[in-house]
């Protein structure tokens, strides 16, 4: 499953590099890149089991989800 996940907090490339660090140690992940100028990260994962972990690792960084 691959989905685009918008963000607010999402600054400068710092946070996006934290960002995607967090969600690529999400088990089931199997690619992330994370666009500050875009406020948005793009996941590729298993299931939808797994979104709750990376909605979650990315509010761990700082970052508010929207959806």
């Amino acid at each position: 499953m691959q989905k685009k996940i918008y963000v607010v907090g999402m600054f400068d490339t710092d946070t996006a590099s934290k960002v995607e660090a967090a969600v690529k140690g999400v088990a089931g992940v199997t690619g992330v890149t994370a666009n500050c100028d875009k406020s948005q990260v793009l996941v590729d994962y298993g299931d939808e089991s797994q979104e709750a972990a990376i909605n979650a690792a990315i509010s761990s960084c700082g970052v508010d989800v929207l959806g």
